[in-house]
C-alpha cells in the first residue's frame, strides 16, 4: 500500500486578537465562521466551502506571547475563484493587498496579510476567470505585501 501525506486540512493562527481575526477571514476573505469542537480553551474554526480550513486559538487570556507573524511560514494559499470579484471585495475594504501573474500566464495571485501578520496568498487559474484582465495588466492595487 502507498503512502501519502495528502493535501493540506488547515492552519491554526494563536492570537491575542480573536474578534478582529474572525472579522477578516468572514468579511475579508468571505469564509464562514462555524462549529468547533468544546475545546477547553476559546478559539474558533472558519469555514470554505463546507471544510474548516482555519483554526484560530485565542491566546488572550495567557502568557503567550503573539508572534508579530507567522515565523518560519511565509503564506499559507487557497486555490480561488473570482479573481476581480475579490479585487474589488479588497478595495472596498481599504484593504493592502498585491496582485499578480505567475510567469507563464496561467496562475493569478492575490496576497493579503491577516491582522496577526500571517500572508494569505489567492490562487486563480487564469482560463476560469472569464475575460478578466490578467494581473499583469492591472496597477489599481491598494497596496502591496
Amino acid at each position: 500500500m502507498g503512502v501519502s501525506v495528502g493535501v493540506l486540512d488547515h492552519f491554526n493562527i494563536r492570537t491575542r486578537n480573536l474578534a478582529d481575526t474572525v472579522r477578516f477571514y468572514e468579511d475579508v476573505l468571505g469564509l464562514e465562521k462555524g462549529a468547533r469542537p468544546n475545546f477547553a480553551f476559546p478559539g474558533a474554526w472558519m469555514y470554505s466551502e463546507g471544510k474548516a480550513v482555519v483554526h484560530l486559538v485565542d491566546i488572550s487570556k495567557t502568557d503567550e506571547p503573539q508572534k508579530p507573524d507567522s515565523g518560519v511560514v511565509h503564506h499559507v494559499a487557497f486555490a480561488s475563484t473570482g479573481f476581480a470579484g475579490m479585487q474589488q471585495r479588497l478595495k472596498s475594504k481599504a484593504m493592502a493587498f498585491d496582485s499578480r501573474q505567475v510567469p507563464g500566464g496561467d496562475l493569478w495571485q492575490i496576497f493579503v496579510t491577516d491582522p496577526n501578520g500571517v500572508m494569505v496568498e489567492l490562487n486563480y487559474e487564469a482560463a476560469k476567470e472569464g475575460g478578466v484582465v490578467a494581473p499583469a495588466e492591472r496597477r489599481d492595487d491598494v497596496g502591496a505585501r
